[in-house]
C-alpha cells in the first residue's frame, strides 16, 4: 500500500468533495486523513486528502484523480507521502535558524531533504559541513544582487529544490526573484508591537518597554515582510529584562516559528488563497 497526499483549490461549488472519493475508490484507497474549508472572502475550496492504495503507479493515481476533478478546473497536487519536499536554506552571518533546521532535518524530525546550503558568507560554510550539507558561497553587493540571483535560480534548478527558506537570510530579494519563486520562498522575522525597524530591533523594543515580542514566518513577496502568513507566536516579556535576555528569546521564537512553518509546507498543510492562507494542522 503506498500513502498519497492530495492537496486542492478550485472556485467551491457541488460535488468536488464527491468527486475526490469517486477517484480514490476508482484506485481501492482508503481515505485516512481528510481537511477541507471553504473561504467566503474567495469563494476559494481548499481541501487537503490522505489516501493509502494498493495502486503502485503514481501516474494511474495521478491521472484518475485529475480527470474526476477536470470539471472543477483545480490546483491539484497528488503525490506521495515519503517523497518529501527539497528546502534550499539560505542564511547570513546569525546562524541559529540555520542550525536548528539542519538538526531538526538530521533528526528526522522535518521531513524534508536539504540538498544544499547558499549564503551571502562564507562564515555559514562550517555549519552545513558539520552537517554534512553541501555548501555554495554567493557573495552580493548592490552592484552583482542580479547576478548572484541569477546563480540562485540556476542552483534551485540544478538540485530540483520545491522551496527555499530564508533562515535569516539578510539581503532583500528583487521584485523578479519573488515572481519567479510565488508561494515557494519562507522567511522569518521579528515581530513587534509596536514595530521597530533598522538595526538591534530587540534593544529598540527594551528601551520602549515592549511586553510582548514575537516571530512571523511567511511567504515572501515583493512587498517586504509583508507576505501571506503562515506561522507566529509570541512571548510575554517584563521590565526586568535585559536587551540581551530579549536578544535570546527572540533568537528562540524565531527558531521555533520557522521550523513550525517549514513542517507545515513540507506537509502540503498550506494553501495560498490571495493574500492569505489556509493552514490545516
Amino acid at each position: 500500500m503506498d500513502r498519497y497526499l492530495v492537496t486542492l483549490k478550485c472556485r467551491d461549488r457541488p460535488g468536488i468533495v464527491r468527486a475526490l472519493a469517486d477517484a480514490v475508490y476508482d484506485v481501492k484507497g482508503d481515505i485516512t486523513e481528510s481537511a477541507q474549508f471553504s473561504d467566503p472572502s474567495t469563494g476559494l475550496f481548499c481541501m487537503r486528502t490522505v489516501f493509502a492504495s494498493p495502486q503502485t503507479d503514481h501516474a494511474v493515481v495521478r491521472d484518475t484523480l485529475g480527470t474526476k476533478l477536470a470539471g472543477f478546473g483545480p490546483v491539484l497536487t497528488v503525490r506521495t507521502e515519503h517523497t518529501w519536499r527539497r528546502a534550499l536554506l539560505m542564511v547570513s552571518k546569525s546562524e541559529h535558524c540555520l542550525d536548528d533546521l539542519l538538526y531538526r532535518w538530521q533528526t528526522g524530525e522535518l521531513p524534508v531533504e536539504v540538498p544544499l546550503v547558499v549564503s551571502n558568507h562564507a562564515s555559514a560554510r562550517a555549519t552545513a559541513e558539520r552537517y554534512g550539507v553541501p555548501f555554495v558561497h554567493i557573495p552580493v553587493t548592490p552592484a552583482t544582487k542580479r547576478e548572484a540571483e541569477a546563480r540562485l535560480l540556476e542552483l534551485v534548478a540544478e538540485h530540483a529544490v520545491d522551496f527555499v527558506v530564508l533562515a535569516r537570510y539578510m539581503q532583500v530579494l528583487t521584485d523578479e526573484l519573488c515572481r519567479q519563486l510565488p508561494g515557494r520562498i519562507i522567511n522569518i522575522h521579528h515581530s513587534f508591537l509596536p514595530g521597530f525597524k533598522g538595526a538591534k530591533p530587540y534593544h529598540q523594543a527594551h528601551e520602549r518597554g515592549v511586553k510582548l515580542i514575537g516571530a512571523t514566518a511567511h511567504f515572501v513577496t515583493p512587498d517586504l515582510d509583508e507576505g501571506p502568513i503562515i506561522e507566529q507566536d509570541v512571548v510575554r516579556v517584563g521590565h526586568r529584562h535585559t536587551a540581551d535576555e530579549l536578544v535570546a528569546i527572540g533568537r528562540d521564537i524565531e527558531r521555533l516559528v520557522l521550523a513550525r512553518a517549514v513542517r507545515l509546507h513540507a506537509e502540503d498543510r498550506v494553501l495560498l488563497t490571495g493574500h492569505r492562507t489556509v493552514v490545516f494542522s
